[in-house]
C-alpha cells in the first residue's frame, strides 16, 4: 500500500504545484488589499449599498466585508469551492476508474498488491495531496499577514482550511462513489459537478429567498464556513461533512471490491436494477 501512495502522490505533483502555488500567490497578492480597503470603508459601503441583494448573497453577508473574516470571505473563500471542487471532482472520479479505463488497471492488479491495498493507497495519496494545496494556500495568508492590518493568528487561519478541506473530500469521494457505478469517469465528474454547482446556488440563494432555506438545509455547502472559521471552527458540521465522506468511501470500497474490472474502455451502468433491465432485453431479442 505504501509503494501505491508515493507512485500515486507523484502523479499527483504537477497538480499539487499548479493549484497550491497558484492559490499561494493568490492569497499573498490579496491580503495587502486589505489596508486599502479599510481606508476606503466609508466610500466602498455606498457604492455596496446600490447593488442588488440578489447579486451580493453569492458572496455572503456584504455588510461584514470590512471585518477579517467577512473580507476573507468574500475575496477568496466564497468561491474556493467552486475553484478547488474541479480538482477534487476530477481526482476523485479518476482515481481509480481513469486506469480501468485506459486498460491498465487490470495489469497493475496482476501484481501481488489487493484491491484494499490499492484502493486505500490511491485515496489516501489524495488526501494527502489536497493537503499540500491546503498547506500552501495557508502558507501564503501567514506569510503576508505580519506586514497587514489583517491581523489572524497562525491557528485560527488554519480553521477556514479545515472548513474546505471538509468540502473538498465531500465532493471528491462522491465522484469517487459514482465511478464506480456510473459507465465513465466523465460522467461520474459531471454528476458530482452538477451537484456541487446546484448547492452553490441553492445555499446562496437560500440568503435572500427564505422560502429557499428547507432546501438548502439538504446542501452540503450550507455546512461550509466560508472566512467565518475563524471567528470559531464548527466541528459539528465539520463532522458532518467528513462522515459522509467515510460513507461514500466505504461503499466505493464496497463496490470497487465486488465488481468485474474491465479491460478498458468506458463500462454499462452497475446499478443492479439497471443491469438486470439490460439482461431481460437481451434475452428477448434472443
Amino acid at each position: 500500500m505504501l509503494t501505491t501512495l508515493l507512485y500515486t502522490l507523484g502523479r499527483f505533483r504537477g497538480q499539487v504545484i499548479g493549484w497550491g502555488a497558484a492559490l499561494a500567490l493568490l492569497a499573498m497578492y490579496m491580503v495587502p488589499f486589505y489596508d486599502t480597503l479599510a481606508k476606503q470603508q466609508a466610500q466602498l459601503e455606498q457604492v455596496l449599498k446600490g447593488y442588488p441583494p440578489e447579486l451580493m448573497a453569492f458572496f455572503g453577508d456584504m455588510s461584514q466585508m470590512f471585518t477579517p473574516q467577512g473580507y476573507l470571505t468574500v475575496e477568496f473563500f466564497s468561491y474556493m469551492p467552486l475553484i478547488l471542487g474541479i480538482f477534487a471532482i476530477l481526482a476523485g472520479a479518476g482515481l481509480i476508474a481513469r486506469d480501468e479505463e485506459n486498460g491498465t488497471l487490470d495489469l497493475v492488479l496482476a501484481y501481488p498488491v489487493s484491491r484494499t491495498a490499492l484502493f486505500v493507497g490511491r485515496l489516501l495519496a489524495f488526501v494527502a495531496a489536497t493537503a499540500l494545496i491546503l498547506l500552501l494556500i495557508w502558507l501564503g495568508f501567514v506569510i503576508t499577514m505580519s506586514s497587514s492590518s489583517l491581523a489572524i493568528g497562525w491557528v485560527q487561519m488554519a480553521w477556514p482550511i479545515f472548513s474546505l478541506a471538509g468540502v473538498l473530500l465531500f465532493f471528491a469521494t462522491l465522484a469517487l462513489l459514482l465511478s464506480m457505478v456510473l459507465p465513465s469517469s466523465r460522467l461520474a465528474a459531471m454528476v458530482a459537478g452538477i451537484v456541487l454547482v446546484a448547492s452553490f446556488f441553492i445555499t446562496s440563494l437560500a440568503r435572500v429567498d427564505k422560502h429557499l432555506e428547507s432546501l438548502a438545509a439538504l446542501s452540503p455547502l450550507n455546512y461550509y464556513q466560508s472566512g467565518n472559521a475563524i471567528l470559531g471552527l464548527n466541528g459539528s458540521w465539520l463532522a458532518g461533512l467528513l462522515g459522509f465522506s467515510l460513507l461514500f468511501t466505504i461503499v466505493a470500497w464496497w463496490q470497487f471490491e465486488r465488481r468485474d474490472i474491465r479491460v478498458g474502455g468506458e463500462g454499462g451502468w452497475r446499478l443492479p436494477a439497471l443491469r438486470r433491465r439490460a439482461t431481460v432485453n437481451k434475452v428477448s431479442l434472443a
